[in-house]
């Protein structure tokens, strides 16, 4: 590539430049116009050129560049050029401006010449057919400076191509040139550079199509499927994977068994064929299976909410539930048909989800506008992402929905009959001809000489007739009340509608129940009781309702009386006072029996009793231990009603503390009304359990032995039994495991088990030394260490008390003083001079000793010897 910086072509050019632009020089604060020639646009410091540099004269810093040519490159602010970002040779025209005012011209410019450039290619280039296009630019290392984009690129025929390609169908090598023109002043003829681009064929895996069956009903004749059926223009010996696949080379698959097996859904399987080329990936063509499944709608339930009365007719709104039958509906959205029957039906598809087993949709109100029964029918179901291989099950899913007739009284009676004051009435209704045969709720008024307002009841009425109560409550004053019906409810749909009849009820007054008292004195059994009933006025013929609660007990018994001055008396029945004890007679209601009004009453009651014969009381034999020493008050029975006494005849009770013995008791029972029981004999038997014996020399044991409060045990009459405790009265409890000492004293009682423990104990005193041989291991030290470490501080003869109970032990010094006398009560040597004071300040030194032990035991002679000391 020839580059040529300053030549002969370049003087001209600035010559005429001078001479045309003279004018212009002087008095500029931008400077005097420039030129500059770059024909290497490749060097990297060709990033970078400052026009600043270039402007003649003295021009003022500071001011702004313009691109006049749109060349791009150029910082506005700077000055500094990026020649490389120039995509075409040629000479490109830069104006600068200077800041402030006052000059004669205050711009200058600056010519830039761009010498041309093919670029730096990569010679060869291979891609992959599969990549469809090709820029053959991108051949290019454009990380130093890509070519300009003015040149012409040719095939090896000498073709003007473009420089994207179509590289779909190529496959091999092809050669292609690119060819920039020149720049004078830079090069004298084009540029020209060329590259070689090498297509490899792309695998070919095919054009697959989809395959969308009912798994439910359709797949009988898939159990053996060839997948690559659904495949066509692949190439051969390609692998194929996918749900049911068994070997990547074939493609034969058991579609019954995958849908049994994994259910609905889409299966991908994908035929894949290698590449044998690192510039070509491997390709696969997918193909989806899909197996919808059949919905089953068997059983499923429809309801439409809601039923309404007429008069909602223009502003009710209705909603549809589906509810699954047997078979789970999974959860999704769904189009649902149905059909609406009537003058005003019709078919519609609406959208709507079924979760968890529930499907809810609006159904059109248009469908309803007048009084009757409509037909919802569902006709079709079907999930809206289903591509509709499977025909759903759907069997009678219809329900109906009803627009109930308002309940109307017009031409109604009303016929309350006369009543009592405080007494419930009975009205009638006749002629409601319009009510159909059912359950109303109907509120009605009172008017008149009795007021309530808004009171409620139910009637049933049949072939245009009903009654209702008028609770008692409401007919507080006698004389005569209007009531008057103002709505009516039908119970069963809930439709309402306003009324007006009327009718009036006269209301009797009630005997004054203020004064009324009763009373019965208290009586005996089988005697007879009267009752006196007062307070009763002006009344002269009534009947009384009574009713015995307590110890005798009756169901609700009526007399009729003749009354006197108020009064009247009358006798209980002796077959209602069968029972003693306390029994209370009731007065509940009080009947005038010549207007038969009648009243309730409250707390007209007296209590009396009849007084039995105590029985004698029931008992059992009673034992006891007697080391509890139990008294007459742990006797049952029990209670101040009962007394204890020591024979049938005695007239004085037992004291409480009085304790028992074994034999007859007798106990008698005394009513508060002083009536005494026969007496009831108990036997009572005192239990104890025999002290324990101590075998013949029990109490003896060697101390080598280690003898345990079980070895005492062992050596009486009931070992098993026995327990042992360290004092005869609270006492604390020895376990078998404590060790025995040495004139130690135990006390035995005998505890079998689910009896008595013994009252009386044994008190054994141990001894320890029944020691009749003398063990191989006894010895007598010959020295020890009295220094306070803890560890042989003491000259003692271990286990010497057991043999030897009454031996002495003396020690002397060399020169025959005493030292120390011991025996079991003092058997242990310090150190310390017992015998003489003074000698070492009491402190024996170390050194040799002498002993003499006398064992007085079976005329065994003393023993001497000698030990050492040394702290």
């Amino acid at each position: 590539m020839a580059k040529n910086y300053i030549n002969f072509l370049q003087f001209l050019l600035f010559f005429v430049f001078l001479t045309v632009f003279s004018p212009k020089v002087y008095s500029q604060c931008a400077g005097n116009d420039g030129f500059v020639t770059i024909c290497d646009v490749e060097n990297i410091a060709n990033r970078s050129v400052s026009l600043f540099s270039f402007l003649g004269g003295s021009p003022v810093p500071g001011g702004t560049w313009s691109e006049d040519d749109g060349s791009r490159g150029l910082s506005t602010t700077t000055g500094i050029l990026n020649a490389q970002a120039i995509r075409a040779g040629g000479t490109y025209q830069y104006t600068y401006t200077a800041p402030g005012a006052g000059c004669a011209a205050n711009t200058a410019k600056v010519l830039v010449t761009i010498g041309a450039f093919e670029g730096f290619p990569a010679p060869y280039a291979t891609k992959c057919s599969d990549e469809n296009t090709y820029n053959l630019f991108s051949a290019f290392n454009s990380t130093v400076i890509s070519p300009h984009t003015n040149g012409t690129w040719r095939d090896s025929s000498g073709n003007v191509i473009p420089p994207l390609l179509t590289i779909t169908n190529m496959n091999g090598n092809f050669q292609y040139s690119y060819t920039v023109p020149p720049v004078p002043g830079c090069d004298t003829a084009p540029l020209t550079t060329s590259i070689t681009l090498t297509v490899i064929r792309a695998p070919q895996p095919g054009t697959g199509r989809d395959l969308l069956l009912c798994g439910t009903t359709d797949l009988d004749g898939y159990t053996a499927f060839d997948v690559s059926t659904l495949l066509s223009g692949q190439d051969p010996d390609g692998r194929w994977s996918g749900r049911g696949i068994t070997s990547p080379s074939n493609p034969v698959v058991n579609l019954k068994q995958i849908f049994a097996s994994y259910g609905p859904g889409e299966y991908a399987y994908n035929y894949t064929v290698l590449s044998d080329n690192d510039n070509c990936p491997d390709k696969t063509t997918m193909m989806i299976i899909t197996l919808e499944k059949r919905l089953d709608f068997t059983g499923a339930k429809i309801e439409v909410e809601k039923n309404i009365c007429e008069d909602e007719i223009n502003t009710a709104t209705y909603t549809a539930t589906i509810t699954q039958g047997a078979e789970a509906i999974p959860d999704n959205e769904y189009n649902v048909t149905f059909n609406v029957s009537g003058p005003n039906g019709g078919t519609e598809t609406i959208k709507a989800f079924f979760i968890n087993g529930k499907l809810s949709f609006p159904v059109n109100s248009a469908y309803f506008r007048q009084v009757g029964v409509f037909h919802v029918t569902v006709t079709g179901i079907t999930a809206v992402d289903s591509k509709g291989a499977c025909r759903n099950i759907i069997n009678n899913l219809t329900t109906d929905l009803e627009i109930h007739t308002l309940p109307y009284l017009e031409g109604a009676v009303l016929t309350p009959e006369p009543t009592c004051q405080n007494k419930n009435a009975l009205v009638h209704l006749t002629n409601a001809l319009r009510l159909g045969d059912g359950n109303y709720n109907i509120r009605y008024n009172i008017t008149g000489d009795n007021s309530a307002l808004g009171q409620t009841a139910n009637i049933t009425v049949t072939g245009g007739s009903s009654t209702f109560i008028v609770p008692g409550s409401l007919n507080i004053k006698s004389g005569v009340s209007t009531i008057t019906i103002t709505n009516i409810t039908n119970t069963a749909t809930g439709c309402t509608n306003t009324a007006t009849i009327r009718g009036d009820l006269i209301i009797n007054p009630l005997p004054n129940a203020a004064t009324v008292n009763v009373v019965v004195n208290d009586y005996c059994l089988n005697d007879p009781v009267t009752v006196t009933v007062s307070g009763l006025g002006t009344l002269t013929d009534v009947t009384v309702s009574y009713m015995l609660q307590d110890s005798n007990l009756s169901t609700l018994e009526s007399v009729a009386l003749s009354v006197t001055n108020g009064k009247a008396d009358f006798v209980i029945p002796a077959s209602l006072l069968l029972n003693t004890g306390s029994t209370i007679i009731s007065v509940l209601n009080l009947k005038n029996n010549i207007t038969n009004c009648d009243v309730n009453l409250n707390n007209v009651l007296d209590s009396f009793i009849i007084h039995p014969i105590p029985v004698k009381p029931t008992v059992s034999p009673l034992s006891f231990c007697k080391v509890d020493e139990a008294a007459v008050e742990n006797l049952t029975p029990k209670g101040n009603q009962y007394k204890w006494y020591d024979s049938a005849t005695a007239a004085k009770p037992l004291a409480g503390t009085t304790v028992l013995q074994s034999g007859n008791y007798y106990v008698r029972e005394t009513s508060a009304a002083g009536c005494t029981s026969e007496p009831a004999e108990v036997t009572v038997t005192i239990n104890d359990s025999p002290v324990p014996v101590l075998n013949s020399d029990g109490q003896n044991f060697c101390g080598l032995t280690n003898p345990t409060i079980g070895d005492l045990s062992n050596n009486t009459n009931i070992p098993a039994t026995v327990v042992w405790y360290d004092a005869p009265d609270n006492g604390n409890l020895l376990s078998a495991s404590t060790r025995l000492t040495e004139q130690g004293r135990y006390y035995g009682f005998n505890f079998p088990n689910s009896a008595c423990f013994s009252s009386e104990y044994i008190e054994v005193t141990v001894a320890l030394t029944d020691c009749d041989n003398v063990p191989n291991d006894f010895f007598i030290p010959d020295g020890f260490s009295p220094n306070g470490d803890g560890i042989n501080d003491s000259f003692v003869i271990k286990d010497i008390e057991f043999l030897y109970p009454n031996y002495t032990l003396e020690i002397f010094n060399r020169y025959g003083n005493g030292m120390y006398k011991g025996d079991k009560n003092k058997p242990a040597w310090d150190g310390m001079n017992y015998e003489k004071s003074g000698i070492a300040g009491g402190v024996a030194p170390n050194g040799v000793y002498f002993y003499v032990l006398h064992f007085n035991k079976d005329n065994k002679p003393p023993k001497q010897g000698r030990l050492y000391l040394n702290r």
